[in-house]
């Protein structure tokens, strides 16, 4: 129970390495507070937690909108007093998820400006949002989910959202910065490859094979412990050696 009376604040927590991370904080005895723009799954992610012994809340959030963010750890201070962790998981590249195939240079305005602002914008908020708490508190740990591909770039359907996650190792090391001196952590975590969706099983590694998400939120989850007291600032590429060099 190593996050016992710990407070976890999970963005894109309804699906995904989000809702695992939730789940695993929780059973590891922290309280977490699941935020989604998918108000109907988040209900019932945080209803399960609950189910199954765990202290959990459900709040729709979109992370576009700073006030939502805003209320959401609002709530989570007025329900459990304060914020230890914050896991910054929503996100995924424009692209994909507005089902736009078009490469960058044709892709309209309005899908590039929603995978700024879901991708790195979001972050900024929900930084903005806790950073204050935990500097108070004189303790917390944030960690932002980045990708291979703010290492590598993506020339196609993704320019953006390699562009954002590029912009999360700067905001990581930037956020450690302010936080260090108050005893606040901020860490950034970026996979390759990961089978919460079927096409990633196609995409090569080193290794073989894409990640199991378990793998990932392990990382995220230590990360989060005492047993990482010592670590802040930096990029942890969890990639089965796909940025190596030399991959097709």
């Amino acid at each position: 129970m190593q996050f016992e009376n710990k407070v976890a604040m999970i963005t894109g927590a309804a699906s995904g390495m989000g809702l695992l991370s939730a789940q695993k904080l929780a059973e590891e005895g922290a309280k977490v507070v699941l935020t989604d723009v998918n108000a109907d799954a988040v209900a019932v992610a945080a209803d399960a937690i609950r189910g199954n012994g765990g202290d959990a809340i459900g709040i729709p959030v979109d992370v576009r909108d700073y006030g939502q963010v805003e209320a959401a750890a609002t709530a989570a201070l007025e329900k459990f007093g304060r914020i230890d962790l914050l896991l910054n998981c929503a996100g995924g590249a424009e692209g994909r998820m507005l089902k736009c195939g078009l490469p960058f240079h044709e892709m309209p305005i309005e899908v590039i400006d929603w995978g700024l602002d879901v991708n790195l914008k979001g972050v900024v908020y929900c930084c903005r949002a806790v950073l204050g708490t935990m500097i108070q508190q004189k303790s917390g740990v944030i960690i932002n989910l980045g990708s291979v591909t703010g290492i590598q770039g993506d020339g196609y359907g993704a320019v953006n959202y390699s562009a954002a996650k590029s912009g999360i190792i700067g905001l990581t090391k930037s956020i450690a910065l302010c936080g260090a001196p108050h005893g606040v952590r901020c860490c950034c975590v970026s996979p390759g490859p990961v089978l919460t969706r079927p096409g990633m099983a196609n995409m090569k590694t080193r290794l073989g094979r894409a990640a199991e998400p378990i793998e990932v939120v392990n990382l995220i989850l230590y990360l989060c412990s005492d047993k990482a007291a010592f670590i802040t600032g930096t990029n942890y590429l969890i990639d089965g050696g796909r940025t190596i060099g030399g991959m097709d």
